[in-house]
C-alpha cells in the first residue's frame, strides 16, 4: 500500500539517519562516489572526499567508544562532528557542484512525486477507492509525517525511545489505515498480497 511503503520508507530513513550519526557516515561516502561522475569531481576532490569521510567515520568510532560523558554531552559532540564534516564536504565542492546537488535532488523529488500519484491513481482504479477515502489516506499520512519529524527531532529521547515511539506510531498508522478501507476493498488488498507473495516463490 502507498501510504504505508511511503512512511515505512520515512521510518527506516530516519532510523539510519539517527543510528550512524547523521547522514554523512559510509553509506554516505559511496553514494558520494557514486555522484562523483554527474558533478564532474576532480580527482583531487574525490582524495579529498574520501579522506574526509575516513576522518570522520574514526571520529566517530573514537565517540562511540567513549563512555565517560553523559547520553547528552554524547549527542552535543556527535552533532557537532556531523556539523563539521558536513561544512568540510561543502568546502570541497565549488559553486557549480552544489548547484548541480540541488538541481538533483529537486529532480528526485518531483519522480518521487510523480510515482507516487501514479502508483495512488492505479490503487484508486484496481480496489475501488472514493474521493473522501483519498483524501483520508493524504491526511492520515501528512499526520503521521508529522508526528515521526516530532519523535526525531525530540532531544530528549534517547534511540530506544525514539525506535519504541515509531514502531508505535507505525502500529496506530497501519490500523487506521485499515480503517478507511471497506471489507471488499480488505479482501481485495489480501489477494494482492497472497498473489505478490506466490510469485515471489515462483
Amino acid at each position: 500500500m502507498l501510504m504505508i511503503s511511503a512512511v515505512v520508507q520515512a521510518q527506516d530513513s530516519t532510523h539510519k539517519q539517527f543510528r550512524k550519526g547523521g547522514f554523512h557516515h559510509k553509506g554516505m561516502h559511496h553514494k558520494g562516489m557514486m555522484m562523483a561522475p554527474k558533478l564532474n569531481m576532480t580527482e583531487d576532490q574525490k582524495t579529498k572526499m574520501k579522506s574526509l569521510h575516513e576522518t570522520f567515520r574514526k571520529e566517530m568510532g573514537e565517540l562511540k567508544k567513549n563512555e565517560n560523558i553523559t547520553v547528552k554531552e554524547w549527542k552535543s559532540k556527535r552533532e557537532a562532528l556531523v556539523k563539521k564534516h558536513h561544512d568540510a564536504m561543502q568546502n570541497i565542492f565549488t559553486p557549480e557542484q552544489k548547484a548541480q546537488i540541488e538541481k538533483m535532488k529537486l529532480e528526485r523529488k518531483v519522480k518521487t512525486e510523480a510515482f507516487e500519484k501514479n502508483r495512488m491513481e492505479k490503487m484508486k482504479t484496481e480496489l475501488g477507492l472514493t474521493n473522501d477515502q483519498v483524501e483520508k489516506f493524504d491526511r492520515l499520512h501528512e499526520s503521521t509525517r508529522a508526528q515521526m519529524k516530532a519523535i526525531s527531532d525530540n532531544a530528549q529521547l534517547d534511540k530506544t525511545q525514539k525506535r519504541e515511539q515509531m514502531q508505535a506510531l507505525m502500529k496506530k498508522h497501519k490500523e487506521d489505515l485499515n480503517s478507511i478501507y471497506t471489507d471488499e476493498q480488505k479482501k481485495k488488498l489480501e489477494e494482492k498480497r497472497k498473489a505478490s507473495k506466490k510469485n515471489v516463490v515462483l
